[in-house]
């Protein structure tokens, strides 16, 4: 007979779940970073890349708090969530939605980490890994800030992809920009 699975376990599998998950994560807002048009979102992107990478280098350390391997686990959701964002990123290239799409798809990808970070946390409270919970928070309040940013920079692109002032210089789009 099997041995009944633990919240220690349960803990350790969704661990390497977001393991796996914030190393594509880094990927995709490189991707992004690139695609963007608008500069605040490329910004955006591109700053939150690098935060990514500090996170996965706190999971390794959580790992390493738990005494397990730093090993990742294929994130069935991220593959779905990045799947999409490709579809997105080909269906919508050169139009004047674009970055609109681009920051919903990146919000998208924020709201599975918090939702991760967040459960990952209580069990570590509740496991008595207490540095490992302050690790994971210190990863969930920066999913939660980026969370805001992309939000406000959301309500700055309207439905044609340019600033919503109209009196701002509206960024070139990809398409203005080859016609240039």
């Amino acid at each position: 007979m099997a041995k009944p699975k633990t919240l220690h376990d349960a803990f350790y599998e969704t661990l390497k779940d977001v393991y796996y998950a914030e190393k594509q994560s880094v990927k995709a807002l490189k991707k992004s970073a690139k695609a963007a048009e608008h500069p605040e979102l490329r910004q955006a992107f591109e700053t939150h890349a690098e935060e990514s990478a500090q996170q996965v280098e706190r999971l390794t350390q959580v790992f390493e708090i738990i005494g397990k391997p730093a090993r990742a686990k294929t994130c069935e959701a991220m593959q779905g969530i990045t799947s999409e964002m490709e579809e997105d990123l080909e269906d919508f290239a050169d139009s004047p939605a674009a970055d609109a799409v681009l920051a919903a798809c990146a919000q998208a990808v924020e709201h599975y980490e918090i939702a991760r970070y967040g459960t990952l946390k209580t069990w570590a409270r509740q496991l008595g890994h207490d540095e490992a919970a302050k690790l994971l928070d210190e990863t969930l309040q920066e999913e939660k800030k980026t969370d805001a940013l992309l939000s406000k920079i959301a309500e700055t692109i309207n439905t044609e992809g340019t600033p919503a002032d109209d009196d701002a210089e509206a960024p070139k789009t990809k398409s203005a920009k080859k016609a240039a």
